[in-house]
Order: C-alpha cells, then structure tokens, then sequence
C-alpha cells in the first residue's frame, strides 16, 4: 500500500483542559465534556445518543450551523472521538476532458483519503491517502465508518484496505489488503462491513475460502482465527451479545444467521436466511443485525425481515417469525435495505423498503402502523431515513438532507419538528440522495455528503459558530 500522510494542525483541546484543571478553572472546552461517537452506530453500536442537554425542538431560523468542510465523494459516517472527527473520502483519477478516468480493465484509478478534522471548526488536522483503484458498483467512495479505539484507528477501504493508524498523527501502525492477503474479490459494491473492535481483536467480514470472517490482532493485525465460507459475505457488520450464558458473535451472510464463539471462531448454531437458501443475486445482507433481550432480528429487502428468539440455557435459537406469507407486494413486515432498525419496548421501528417508516409488534411481526412522512411524502424505490434513539425520542436523518425530531411509539408518528441540513447531492436509484450516517456527539450532528461534511449544533443552549 503506498500511502502519504500530512500533518496540519491540532485544536490544543485537551492541552488547555489540563492546565485548566490544574489551575482550578471550572470550564473545560466542550469535547473534555461531552460524548463520543467512536463508531459505527454510536459508542455501543446500538444506535443510541446517550448525551443530555440536547434541545427539545429547533430554533425558528433552525439548529446553527457551526461549521462546514469540503470532502470529496464517500459513503462513509464519521466516527467522533477525543475532539477529533473521522472520515473516509475518495480522490477519482480524471482524463483529459475532467471525466472519471477508465483503464482497459474496467478499473477506476484513484487514491482513498481518511481524513481527522478538529471538531470544533472543522480543520483538518490530517490526512492518509493511498492508491486505490475502484472496481464496484456504486464506485462513488469508501463505505465502512472509521473505528476510534483508544489511541487507534482503524478504517477499511472499499477495495479491502485495511489499516490501523494512531489517532493523533495519521502514523501506520500496520496495514493490508484482504483482496490480495486472502484471495478473494471484493463484494459487489466493495468492501462495507463495519470492522468491530472485542478486546484485543479487530473482528473482520472478510470473504475467501474458510474465511468469511476473520479476527486479528488489534495490536499487530497478526491473524488469530478465521472462519465459515460464504459464496458472498454481504455488508452487514458483525455484532457480539451475551445469551445461552456465553458471549456470541453474530455473522449474517448470504444464506445464514451464524453465531460463533468470538475467541475461537467456533460455530454456535446457524440458521438458514432466506429459508429456501436461494438468496437474490447479489446477496444484500446489510443492515445491522439488532439484539434486544432475547430477540434477534435481520432484515433484508428481498427476502424480508426474520426474527429469532435466542435460548437462555446454550447457545442455541430458534425462529419466532419470518417474513409475512403471501406478500409479494411488501404490504405487512419490514423489508429494510440500508438503515439499521431499532427495537424499543417490544416493538420494532424501520424503514421499508420504499421509504415506509413501519412499526412491528417484535414477538409476532404484526405491522402496528406505517407512515411516509419520515422519507418523504410518496414512495421511492430504496428510499431510506437514519434512526437514532435520543432519549423520549428519535433523530431521523432521511436521504433527502432532513433532520427529524419525532417520537415513535406503539400508538403511532409524532413528528416534532425537522429542519434542512444537506442537498442531495448522489443520483441513484432515479434521484439524488445522502447514503451516509450521520454521527452524533459534542451535542451536535456530523453529516456528510459527496461535497462536504457539516457540524450542526442540536445544543438546548447552542454555541456560537467557530
């Protein structure tokens, strides 16, 4: 991997915090104070903002802008820690007329970018770039979220770059490429598993024979085990939950729900998703698997939403409810594609697969109610929202740029308000879309399209922009 690495400033946060408190100052600058946004899904991976002191509605003129920074085209969500933000971006090759430059191969020449920028004005503090030539559909950009661990970071490239760098600086720590380490081609649209960090290993979907998962040491990237095999190894991240009295590691891949033992890569149980085993071409396992309690539930836009009951005594599950019979039209479940849903109070939230905001009873599949409103006012094919758990409440950042403040209940759509935070600025599937999670942290919302990365200050008592 060739790479270079520029080092451009630093806030001095944490510097002016210490000497604060060593002098008995009573106000430290707002990241010493606030929550961190460390990864995929929020610092638990569940997809819920923890921090208080968040407002209850918009301002009139809406939620202040604190700052903006141009980016160049990318998937991915920022990851917030420690005062810095990170992100993944890609610079494509151009020829001589300023279009996306085509080898003979097919291949798009390229460099991918991880960018840190400072949190509070949105500098860039530094930068690795690396060649990477794009051979996906949907080669826009970069796909997974970077990984604050500690002093660490690990980020993963859209064509299997995989790399550890020091947080502070950009400094490799150690670097691969899962294409070329373990033989295998990327996935359709690249690389976009979330990389899970469980003590001292970096949990990876990596594809390949016997390996379509694989842990390695955070530390090192040595290998510690690899296991399964998967005609296609999908998008959906790994997750880890306790049940049976054990520690699971959940793998969602083409044709199965798989729980392994995360030290040894051991197969727990496995069961078949879809049921038949004849999972559409290619295979699009991609959100998140959710676990509340004792349930487990994927769901997929072709092959619908599937619910198991995890047992208490072993590690072992068993199916509680698969998508709806006779539904060809998609009328009942939940037939998600890209958002990640949620399961509060026995009830399941998410979106449909275009743009229905729906809410199921958890334990029997049985739609409550759906809305549109959070996605727009028709329907649109793979029309998608962001759910983020705040409190009472949710935060529903929809593929149009809005921002949504409503509560989701049993009993119904309460929206509270919304304002404007991005154009657009993708066209796929027949319009212009955002497809990158936002990232919620220092009392603010990270976002980001093809052209920029936006601070937005949700405060209940907004600070001046920087």
């Amino acid at each position: 991997m060739t790479s270079a690495r520029t080092r451009v400033s630093g806030s001095g946060c944490w510097r002016l915090v210490a000497l604060a408190m060593l002098f008995g100052a009573v106000a430290p600058c707002r990241q010493a104070v606030a929550d961190d946004w460390p990864q995929w899904l929020g610092p638990k991976r569940d997809g819920v903002w923890r921090e208080s002191g968040i407002l209850r509605k918009f301002p009139a003129n809406g939620a202040k802008v604190l700052w903006r920074r141009p980016v160049d085209p990318g998937y991915t969500g920022s990851a917030v820690a420690r005062g810095r933000v990170y992100l993944m971006d890609r610079q494509a090759a151009k020829d001589d007329e300023g279009q996306d430059k085509a080898e003979k191969d097919g291949s798009l020449p390229g460099t991918e970018r991880v960018l840190c920028l400072n949190a509070r004005d949105g500098a860039i503090d530094w930068q690795h770039q690396y060649d990477c030539s794009y051979k996906i559909s949907y080669p826009s950009g970069p796909r997974t979220t970077p990984l604050v661990d500690g002093e660490w970071v690990y980020t993963l490239g859209a064509m299997g770059d995989l790399a550890c760098l020091a947080a502070d600086n950009g400094r490799v720590r150690w670097s691969k490429n899962l294409a070329k380490e373990f033989r295998t081609p990327p996935p359709a649209w690249g690389w976009a598993s979330h990389p899970l960090v469980d003590g001292e290993k970096l949990i990876c979907r990596v594809g390949g024979e016997g390996s379509s998962v694989v842990a390695f040491d955070k530390n090192t990237g040595r290998e510690l085990w690899r296991a399964m095999t998967a005609k296609e190894i999908g998008y959906a991240p790994p997750v880890i939950c306790s049940a049976g009295g054990v520690r699971q590691l959940i793998i969602w891949s083409d044709v199965e729900v798989a729980s392994l033992d995360p030290e040894t890569g051991k197969v727990h149980w496995t069961v078949p998703f879809p049921e038949n085993g004849n999972p559409m071409r290619p295979a699009v396992p991609i959100a998140t698997p959710r676990v509340e309690g004792n349930l487990l539930f994927v769901t997929t836009f072709y092959d619908g939403p599937l619910m198991l009951e995890l047992a208490g005594d072993k590690p072992a599950a068993n199916v509680l409810w698969r998508a709806p019979p006779n539904d060809p039209r998609h009328l009942k479940g939940l037939y998600g594609l890209i958002a990640t849903p949620s399961i509060v109070d026995g009830h399941v939230y998410g979106i449909s697969g275009s743009g229905e905001l729906r809410c199921l009873e958890a334990r029997t599949g049985e739609l409550q109610w759906e809305v549109l409103a959070a996605t727009g006012t028709r329907k649109a094919f793979f029309a998608t929202c962001f759910l983020v758990r705040q409190a009472d409440r949710f935060f529903l950042f929809n593929d149009q740029g809005d921002l949504i403040i409503a509560r989701l209940t049993p009993a119904g759509y309460e929206e509270i308000d919304r304002m404007h935070v991005l154009d657009p600025s993708q066209f796929a599937r027949g319009r212009d879309v955002v497809w990158s999670h936002p990232a919620f942290a220092n009392q603010a919302m990270y976002a980001r399209n093809d052209k920029e990365i936006v601070c937005v200050s949700l405060a209940a008592d907004p600070p001046q922009a920087g």
